[in-house]
């Protein structure tokens, strides 16, 4: 019998208002749990391993669409479908994803009758949150929760200390000052694995949209 995937799933509604309702997003990680190098794709992928990430996916975030992933390049071999949700594991396709591509869209795999609406999307325990900050890189490391603005994250004992980010929902600005003071920069929904150039630097955090 085929091993299913068991993503967890959410009813409430806020979690997928930020996302277009025409953008997908999909994010792979290599170790289970959502644990080590991250990669996000937005668009068609034939071959991961122009991505250096050929067969080296364990685990899923589905934020928004519905993807088929494939063992082979160019989206052969055996493939499954993902909707929305949070896949901690990928049983009978752990490292042996090559290939991925959105479903269910003109000129995406739209060879495919769109899939019904899907539910929406709930982070397991350790990823609720509107952003979680990690002091290590691939979101390692006892995160910060945080659901609004922090002028100074002093107060939260992580000061100059984010390595990598999850965006769960909207826009957040983050700043190398306090007070939203110094060089900022403004990221959306996803999952940040390295912040290049704001590694151990930010000490404030804001929503702006």
């Amino acid at each position: 019998m085929r091993s299913a995937f068991r993503p967890a799933l959410l009813c409430a509604a806020t979690l997928l208002a930020p996302f277009a309702a025409d953008a997908g997003e999909m994010t792979l990680f290599q170790d289970s749990d959502f644990r080590g190098r991250a990669v996000t794709v937005r668009s068609d992928v034939g071959d991961l391993s122009r991505m250096n990430f050929n067969d080296k996916a364990s685990s899923i975030i589905v934020r928004s669409g519905s993807w088929e992933v494939c063992r082979d390049a160019n989206y052969r071999g055996s493939c499954r479908v993902l909707r929305p949700g949070y896949y901690s594991s990928l049983p009978g396709m752990n490292d042996v994803i090559s290939s991925v591509r959105e479903v269910g869209k003109p000129g995406h795999g739209g060879h495919r009758p769109p899939p019904p609406p899907p539910p929406k999307p709930r982070p397991p325990d350790d990823m609720r949150g509107a952003v979680l900050l990690f002091p290590d890189v691939g979101m390692r490391g006892q995160p910060v929760r945080l659901e609004r603005e922090v002028r100074d994250l002093s107060r939260y004992g992580f000061n100059d200390r984010t390595v990598s980010v999850v965006i769960n929902y909207g826009r957040w600005e983050f700043c190398v000052d306090a007070n939203y003071r110094g060089r900022c920069m403004i990221m959306g929904p996803g999952s940040y694995g390295r912040l290049h150039g704001m590694e151990r630097r930010i000490s404030s955090v804001r929503r702006v949209r």
